[in-house]
């Protein structure tokens, strides 16, 4: 079972009361974590706040919402940050077993393409993790980003992390976009670990750079992304990941998000 969210990245100026509206009036089923305002640190958020946990869950059930995901922004696989990216994934792991959260997304590099990052260091850590997590009743996602865009790299890394609470965060344009990769390939691999996905449409610019653009106006295949889960036992959110936070000059989260949600929700009415 597919459902819809959409991550915080793509609405830096909102506040929590505005991102809980727009997802509940927008048709969402839940609200992926990337900072809140200008608060980008999750576990320091106002919602977040010990005394305001209870209050913020009441809240999420009255509007009929979840919070899938809680996303870090450190690379385990950095030499200079892994200790860091540590400390951090390790609070949103304890915030996400507060909230009821299954899953913090975890990155080996934070570059979305295939640059060099030392994969061995971000595989002992991300088995000190899912060590961490187990008894929190929390998976960490590694995500397909970097090196790890690559399914078949990513396959490996799975296999050699050998651990029951190890999954996939699957960025469907990562693989496709940088490594040329069609989603069966991808699928083929990976799919008994995915669990999470994150979307965003773009072309590509004759001078090989990448333009994001809104679903549906640039080229990923994001129905043969979806398609196979539709009839999966497990649920799996399909989160519109809009980069805002970091490209201030995209188009605003008031447009794109009904957009992302009127056009999912007709493809799932009518094809899944």
């Amino acid at each position: 079972m597919v459902k819809l969210c959409f991550s915080t990245i793509g609405c830096p100026d909102w506040s929590w009361d505005e991102i809980i509206a727009a997802a509940h009036d927008f048709g969402m089923d839940g609200i992926e974590v990337r900072g809140v305002g200008r608060e980008i640190y999750a576990p320091k958020a106002a919602p977040f706040l010990p005394e305001n946990r209870a209050a913020t869950l009441e809240r999420l059930r009255a509007a009929k919402l979840s919070i899938p995901c809680l996303t870090t922004g450190l690379p385990v696989g950095d030499p200079e940050r892994s200790e860091a990216a540590a400390a951090e994934c390790r609070d949103y792991i304890d915030l996400a077993s507060e909230l009821g959260t299954p899953y913090v997304r975890v990155m080996a590099s934070d570059h979305p393409g295939p640059e060099p990052v030392d994969l061995e260091l971000a595989l002992r850590v991300y088995r000190e993790l899912c060590d961490y997590a187990a008894p929190r009743q929390v998976t960490p996602l590694m995500e397909t980003n970097g090196e790890l865009a690559d399914s078949a790299r990513m396959l490996r890394f799975m296999q050699d992390t050998d651990r029951e609470n190890a999954g996939v965060l699957w960025d469907v344009h990562h693989p496709w976009r940088f490594f040329g990769e069609t989603p069966d390939e991808t699928i083929s691999r990976l799919r008994r670990y995915i669990r999470h996905l994150h979307v965003k449409d773009s072309v590509r610019r004759e001078d090989g750079t990448v333009e994001y653009r809104m679903m549906g106006r640039g080229d990923l295949p994001v129905f043969d992304c979806l398609r196979v889960f539709a009839d999966d036992p497990r649920t799996i959110f399909c989160s519109l990941e809009w980069v805002k936070r970091w490209n201030p000059d995209l188009t605003e989260p008031g447009i794109v998000f009904p957009h992302f949600a009127g056009y999912m929700q007709y493809f799932m009415k009518k094809f899944v």
